[in-house]
This record gives structure tokens, C-alpha cells and sequence, in this order.
């Protein structure tokens, strides 16, 4: 097992090398920052010295350079537009994406979990086909839709909650709740059918004929073979939350990674775009790695 981790930890680095490397490429080609930078009195000589100053004038492998060393450091640079350390800046919104997604999703996939399992064990009973309709409901109206609708009704119409922005624990109920409600759909699917699946399997039936209490079956041996495929979308939603809550965060004003990387790519922010996008790929990379630990530990087959 260790040296499967060694092998795996190794990957980790190469891959995170090599989208390092795509991620400078990519957002220096998307324009010149300076370019923003000029008004009606700025003159060339102007530009020049603002190139010089962030660093702009040196050549694509020197800027590389400085790049990678940096984060070898844990040093993102500094943004081009607030003049403010990049770590800073994704330090201060780091904790709201991980207080909201979090949130969101122990709820949405707990409920799935839930749900998905009593769905499959009750097949085609009334509960599965609410189960399926509300699946099927979820993934075809769009978050942010939703989220406008539930400002909307809780917080105009009704004046229940607040509309946006962070604060008191009431500021989280539509954030959290919309955001849950856009996870669930999927993984309630991927759990139903997995479960089936297993439910028809040799040992189960075995687990049954020898009068093993059902709940034991559903359970302990049904459930626990049936959470591989679960684990690993589970591991891609929560990494891709950091950032994937991006439409979410700007229609509550949520001041999370997502927002801060909007304001970033729209103002073209080399060092706050290159060090958000490096922060998630490493985070996705290491819940993989953990994912596949887990894994091993879900089922003992694959320690072999």
C-alpha cells in the first residue's frame, strides 16, 4: 500500500507540473494586462515602466521561472490590480467557498445518499418514483434560476431571509439550500442505480437465504460495495466546489474563490487567475488521491 501512495504522490507532482505549465500558457495568451491599465494620458514610456514594475517585460521562461519558484514557496505573487498578495486575497475568500460548499454539500449528498438507497430498496414504489421525479427535476432547471426564485419568494415576497452578502447563520439558508439542491439530483441517480445493482447480486441474495436481518443487508453489505462509483463523483463535486459555485456566489454576493476568480479573469489578473487555478488543481488532485485510499478501505478487494 505504501508504495502504491509513493507512485500516486509522484503522479500528483507531475501532473500538478504540467498544469502549471498549461495555466501560464493559457493566461498569457488571453491578452496584455497593461493594455487596461492605460488611459487618454498614458504614454509608451508609461506602459514601459508599468511592464518593468510587475514584471511583464522579461521573457516567457523568466516569467515561468519566477512562477514555479514562487509557488515552490507558497508564494502566488501579487495582484496586478489590488497590488495585495495573491495567497492574501485567496486566504480571505477561501474560508466562505469552504463554509458554503461545505454546507452544501454534507447536505445534498447526505440526502442523496439517503434517498438513493431507500429508492432502490423500495423500487418502483411511490418514494422511487419521487425519488426519480425529483432527480429528474433538479438537473433541468437551471441554479441559477433557482436561486433568483428563492430570493424571490423567501426574501422579497415573504422577507424571511436576506438576499445576499455573508454574516449571521440566516445569510446561509438560501446559499446552502440552493447549492444542495443543484448536487443532489445526480448523485441520487448514481446511488439508485448502483445499489441496484448490487441488490441483484450473488452475495446479497446469499446474505438474505441466511436470514441476515435486512437492515444488516441494506446496509452493511449492499451499501458499503455500492459506494465506489458514488465516492468518486462525491470526490470530483466537493473539489470542483471551490470554483464551481461561481453563478451561485455572484447572484448571493457570496464573497468566495469563485467570485474572487471572476473579478480576476475579467480584469486580467495573471498571479490571482494562475494562483486560484493552481490552489484547484492541487485540491482535486489530492481528493483524488484520497479518494482512491479510500477506496481500499470501502473494499478490501482492492488492498489485493
Amino acid at each position: 500500500m505504501g508504495r502504491v501512495v509513493l507512485i500516486r504522490l509522484l503522479q500528483t507532482f507531475v501532473s500538478l507540473l504540467g498544469m502549471s505549465l498549461l495555466i501560464f500558457m493559457l493566461v498569457r495568451a488571453s491578452g496584455d494586462p497593461v493594455d487596461l491599465m492605460r488611459t487618454a494620458t498614458t504614454t509608451d514610456a508609461d506602459l514601459a515602466n508599468i511592464r518593468a514594475t510587475l514584471g511583464l517585460d522579461k521573457s516567457l521562461p523568466e516569467q515561468y521561472w519566477v512562477f514555479v519558484s514562487g509557488l515552490a514557496r507558497g508564494d502566488f505573487g501579487q495582484s496586478l490590480i489590488q497590488r495585495r498578495p495573491v495567497t492574501t486575497m485567496i486566504g480571505e475568500a477561501l474560508p466562505n467557498s469552504l463554509a458554503l460548499g461545505g454546507s452544501a454539500f454534507v447536505l445534498g449528498i447526505g440526502l442523496a445518499l439517503v434517498l438513493g438507497v431507500l429508492a432502490a430498496t423500495r423500487r418502483d414504489s411511490w418514494l422511487d418514483n419521487g425519488v426519480k421525479f425529483l432527480a429528474v427535476l433538479g438537473q433541468a432547471l437551471p441554479g441559477f434560476w433557482v436561486a433568483i426564485v428563492a430570493i424571490y419568494i423567501f426574501s422579497v415576497h415573504w422577507q424571511l431571509l436576506p438576499t445576499s452578502g455573508t454574516g449571521d447563520p440566516s445569510h446561509y439558508v438560501l446559499p446552502v439550500l440552493t447549492l444542495a439542491f443543484f448536487l443532489m439530483p445526480g448523485m441520487l441517480r448514481l446511488v439508485r442505480s448502483s445499489m441496484l445493482d448490487v441488490l441483484g447480486s450473488e452475495y446479497v441474495k446469499m446474505a438474505r437465504i441466511k436470514g441476515m436481518p435486512e437492515r444488516t443487508v441494506i446496509w452493511k453489505h449492499a451499501f458499503r460495495n455500492a459506494l465506489i462509483a458514488p465516492m468518486t463523483a462525491a470526490g470530483a463535486i466537493f473539489a470542483g466546489l471551490i470554483t464551481g459555485a461561481v453563478i451561485l456566489e455572484n447572484v448571493f454576493a457570496w464573497p468566495g474563490v469563485g467570485r474572487l476568480l471572476v473579478t480576476a479573469v475579467s480584469g486580467r489578473d495573471f498571479p490571482v487567475v494562475q494562483g486560484i487555478t493552481v490552489m484547484v488543481a492541487l485540491v482535486v488532485l489530492m481528493i483524488n488521491l484520497l479518494v482512491d485510499l479510500a477506496y481500499a478501505y470501502v473494499d478490501p478487494r482492492i488492498r489485493l
